[in-house]
């Protein structure tokens, strides 16, 4: 065991407040778990080495904590964390809609609270123990059967000061309601985050979710998402990653119920040395479900990516449809792509399909655009764009893709290979 895992061991067993148990829980967990090394496949590319150096420290409020950036357009009610604490929001609460922090959670909202936490997240994730022992912070979002919420949630983390964050989201979508998620990170201080969110999404409930994992330079995060999706409900997932000197993001999709469906997109782009780890696993439990999950990434000068997708058939899940779509672009022989789209089927009726590409910029469409007057900067940038440009295209929400369209313009600029 790493020494920096037994500090958060030590640490989750300090704390005394109503999460206690659950802590406490996590902490025997942990101490039951071997280190990740490169040995280890979920680990095979991505060193731990950053994390076992750190020494466990909580971040603490700060004044000049900066900001979320804003989306132009975006009407909806944001919170952002900075320190372990909420140090901003806009807005107000929707209608029909309950928000609650857990540090405000009464003893009834506190009893809902620890009859959900960490139903959907799999035990297996250790850095989902972690934050299961050392949350700081938390947010539970109930959306009531049959409720429709136009107005989107908006939740960031700044990772704006030295030390570790840990905030956990916890969102249960009833019966028929409908709701738009959005989650985001964003900042470079010299800091650690395991940022874990958990959904549960009943019969025929729809959920609209984004994740923004924006963090760079020497913001390590290790976070997660995780789903449950019942009988006939929808999930559309959009994931962006950027690098940093370690990131890693772990999604999960469980299927509850028979005739549901989800719809994931992933976007990750590396500037130079940076990292990015891209780990999701489908489980089809159930029958007759459908699954399209899109990656595209692309990685700059000395950058390295890893992308792990699988989706797993039961023996039960027949007529199941899955789709597993991995491509990337590499802006130089120094870049580095480790990828690998998995299948495992144990049902005989079914409809699956899986690939990976790994390719560069074509010279020759390069060469007709600098013909042309174009810089390599614009020219890169044009060529970049209509590689990633489909999905984003497919947002459903027009503020949050025209956002993203300007804010990955300016990272092109920096992932540039000179």
């Amino acid at each position: 065991m790493s020494q920096w895992l037994s500090e958060v061991i030590a640490e989750g067993q300090r704390q005394t407040d109503w999460l206690a148990g659950h802590r406490q829980q996590a902490t025997e967990a942990l101490a039951n778990i071997k280190w990740p090394v490169r040995r280890q496949e979920a680990w095979r590319f991505t060193p731990l080495l950053p994390v076992e150096k750190r020494s466990v420290s909580l971040a603490a409020a700060v004044e000049q904590h900066g900001s979320a950036p804003v989306i132009d357009g975006l009407n909806a009610y944001s919170v952002s964390f900075a320190g372990n604490k909420l140090v901003a929001q806009q807005g107000s609460v929707p209608a029909g809609l309950t928000f609650t922090l857990f540090s405000n959670a009464n003893t009834e909202q506190q009893a809902t609270i620890k009859a959900l936490l960490s139903q959907v997240k799999p035990s297996h994730h250790l850095f989902g123990q972690v934050n299961d022992a050392l949350m700081t912070e938390g947010v539970y979002i109930h959306v009531p059967a049959n409720t429709v919420i136009d107005t989107p949630i908006r939740l960031s983390q700044l990772a704006a000061s030295v030390g570790d964050q840990h905030l956990r989201v916890l969102v249960h979508v009833e019966s028929g309601a409908k709701v738009a998620v959005i989650e985001d990170g964003f900042g470079d201080a010299d800091s650690l985050n395991t940022f874990v969110s958990e959904y549960v999404l009943d019969a025929q409930a729809q959920l609209e979710h984004y994740r923004f994992a924006m963090y760079t330079q020497q913001a390590m995060h290790v976070g997660s998402c995780h789903f449950k999706v019942g009988e006939k409900a929808q999930l559309t997932s959009n994931i962006v990653g950027y690098g940093s000197v370690l990131s890693r993001l772990d999604v999960d999709v469980e299927y509850t119920g028979e005739f549901a469906n989800a719809n994931v997109n992933a976007i990750y782009l590396l500037a130079e040395g940076e990292l990015f780890d891209l780990h999701s696993t489908i489980e089809h439990a159930v029958p007759n479900c459908t699954t399209e999950e899109n990656a595209r990434g692309i990685v700059g000068d000395r950058a390295k990516a890893v992308f792990n997708g699988r989706i797993h058939i039961h023996r039960n899940a027949q007529k199941t449809l899955a789709e597993l779509n991995n491509r990337n672009l590499l802006l130089s022989r120094r870049a580095i792509i480790n990828t690998k789209p998995e299948l495992e089927i144990y049902a005989d009726d079914v409809r699956c399909a899986h690939g990976a590409t790994v390719a560069e910029i074509e010279e020759k469409a390069l060469y007709y655009l600098l013909t042309r007057g174009i810089s390599r900067s614009q020219a890169l940038i044009m060529l970049n764009f209509g590689f990633i440009q489909e999905l984003i295209t497919q947002i459903p929400n027009t503020a949050i893709s025209d956002w993203l369209l300007h804010s990955l313009r300016e990272r092109f600029v920096s992932m540039e290979v000179k």
